[in-house]
């Protein structure tokens, strides 16, 4: 069955208020229903997995030629709006569950209950990656819409 990646980012959605300015019952709403939705996924088996991140000001960028000295520089990123902040893996037996659940996930509540409306990236996860020149031809002409 087809996995699928639901990227959770810091864009605002319907309300641009930060969660720093939120009441704690407001916070504690959002949490509960991402607990909840977690909890019913897996229950139905369709939750792999999910995590939330730690923020930019932790993280870490590599790059190595793999003969020269490695390149490791610190966060910040530019846009706090483009930072993942977490992510689910669901496996469904087709793409329109996974954007269900995908809306699910968006709908979690912000201010006052309100659903946030959030932008959530579905991707689907390729598995076995290509593994030479012909193979990765016809990745990129899929993923480039070719």
């Amino acid at each position: 069955m087809p996995r699928y990646l639901l990227i959770v980012d810091f864009q605002p959605g319907t309300d641009p208020t930060p969660m720093e300015e939120w009441t704690p019952d407001e916070v504690d709403a959002h949490m509960a229903y991402y607990r909840r939705l977690n909890d019913d996924l897996a229950a139905t088996g369709e939750l792999v997995g999910g995590e939330i991140l730690s923020g930019p000001d932790v993280s870490y960028v590599v790059r190595s030629s793999g003969r020269d000295a490695t390149s490791v520089t610190e966060g910040p990123f530019a846009e706090f709006s483009e930072w993942v902040a977490g992510f689910q893996v669901v496996e469904t037996a087709t793409v329109e569950r996974a954007l269900e659940i995908a809306a699910l996930v968006s709908a979690v509540p912000g201010r006052g209950g309100r659903p946030l409306a959030q932008p959530i990236q579905v991707r689907e996860v390729v598995g076995t990656p290509p593994r030479d020149a012909v193979e990765m031809a016809g990745w990129l002409d899929d993923v480039q819409g070719v």
